[in-house]
């Protein structure tokens, strides 16, 4: 039957937390939600992020050794890297582009500029502080965070997953060097603990419907408080704003995405792509985090996509890392207008250092809720604009959250599908779930 599927179960799931915050906000049990039904939320959530590293771990070091050449893991390497920063530097144009075009910063009325800069006052010295730590490194130092000290308090941060893909790269190279016996050993015990991990991912998975659930009410009833007129009001405040990001968003993935499936995978279409990741995309707008996806997405892009696991156990978590489409573009977005609600005309030289300053930002930020935000401060920064703007778009910051992450996953998958295409490692995929 069609609701023993796991997508719908998720977006019924959903439909009912939606349902159950804005009951619970109406009728004034939002106590009741925070402490006995947000709580199952938050497991859900946590027990995805316990599994992620583990997995990289496992998948990466059994991915590297089974391509048993260190060139061929090279190349895939810069082709991965590559075709993100491609992907990134469209989402920022594109994103550019629509805020110019609708220019939704000019509808905004003073009084409710007034009204936000003073309830997100407190949140903005946060975020700068945070923005603050960023700008002061140097322009090498998100290489030199990638190797990190000590591989265990790496693996206890998931925000460090790029220290750990590094670890995890450098063990399988070290297990093809040696060879023989020891290496074979070590290649069957990475294969088979990858084995067990994605069955732990399927038994987490099986508990989706009811953690989306909690997430969405627990969601609805932080928003709106025991106010729900108030939260709706300042969501139509800001709906030209939000209307503008999410409609910058389905360009880039109908555009950039189709256009590098029809250039490197022809035999792909959109439809039938989105139909495999689609378990994928509905947690990652639930969870807004990248990183506690991850252990979804690749299962759903081995299985249904027939990506080959050494590469979806290379390209995945990479992406996870470093390829944020969704959120460079809202940064680029957010950054025009809180430049139009203040009045301030940006000019082509500062657009063009918001496509620099997102782009460079994206590399290495953490796939967890939020981060977007502090990213956003380094942008403003960069072309001289308020940060307490910021305050402007932090009452619909957490749905676009949701939204944004749900293309960076996205992204993740179709150049996990575009590179295993161009190395020949598509298998035929299982489009049923």
């Amino acid at each position: 039957m069609w609701y023993k599927k796991l997508h719908w179960q998720i977006i019924i799931g959903l439909i009912l937390g939606l349902i159950w915050g804005l009951v619970s906000s109406i009728a004034g049990f939002n106590n009741f939600t925070t402490d006995f039904i947000k709580p199952f939320g938050t497991i859900f959530i946590t027990l995805l992020k316990l599994i992620a590293v583990p997995l990289v771990l496992a998948s990466l070091v059994a991915g590297v050794t089974s391509l048993n050449d260190t060139t061929k893991l090279s190349r895939m390497g810069g082709k991965t890297v590559l075709i993100y920063l491609c992907t990134t530097i469209f989402a920022v144009t594109i994103g550019l582009v629509s805020v110019n075009l609708i220019k939704p910063g000019t509808a905004l009325p003073e009084e409710t500029k007034i009204s936000l800069q003073e309830t997100y006052s407190g949140s903005i010295e946060e975020r700068s502080r945070s923005a603050e730590e960023v700008m002061n490194r140097g322009p090498l130092d998100f290489v030199v965070d990638i190797v990190p000290e000590n591989f265990f308090a790496a693996a206890s941060d998931n925000s460090l997953m790029l220290q750990v893909v590094f670890v995890a790269i450098l063990l399988g190279i070290g297990i093809i060097q040696i060879g023989g016996e020891k290496g074979q050993f070590l290649i069957t015990f990475f294969d088979s603990l990858n084995d067990v991990i994605i069955k732990i991912v399927d038994l987490i998975m099986k508990t989706a419907p009811y953690g989306v659930f909690a997430l969405m009410a627990s969601l609805i009833v932080d928003l709106a408080g025991d106010d729900l007129t108030k939260a709706l009001e300042l969501l139509g405040a800001l709906g030209w704003y939000s209307i503008t990001v999410l409609v910058a968003l389905i360009i880039h993935v109908l555009l950039v995405y189709t256009s590098l499936f029809k250039i490197f995978s022809k035999e792909m279409k959109l439809s039938g792509f989105f139909k495999a990741i689609r378990p994928a995309m509905l947690l990652g707008f639930s969870t807004s985090s990248s990183s506690a996806t991850l252990p979804v997405t690749m299962e759903r892009v081995e299985k249904n996509l027939g990506v080959d696991e050494e590469v979806s156990s290379f390209v995945l978590p990479v992406g996870a890392t470093i390829n944020m489409d969704g959120t460079s573009l809202y940064q680029a977005v957010a950054a025009v207008f809180i430049a139009q609600a203040l009045g301030m005309d940006l000019t082509i030289g500062q657009q063009l250092m918001i496509v620099l300053t997102a782009t460079a930002a994206s590399v290495g930020a953490a796939g967890v809720p939020g981060a977007g935000i502090v990213m956003l401060v380094v942008v403003l920064e960069a072309i001289q604009v308020p940060t307490a703007g910021i305050a402007l778009i932090l009452g619909v910051d957490r749905i676009l959250d949701m939204c944004r992450t749900t293309v960076n996953i996205t992204g993740d998958a179709a150049v996990a599908l575009t590179v295993a295409s161009t190395e020949g490692k598509l298998h035929e995929p299982v489009l049923e779930d």
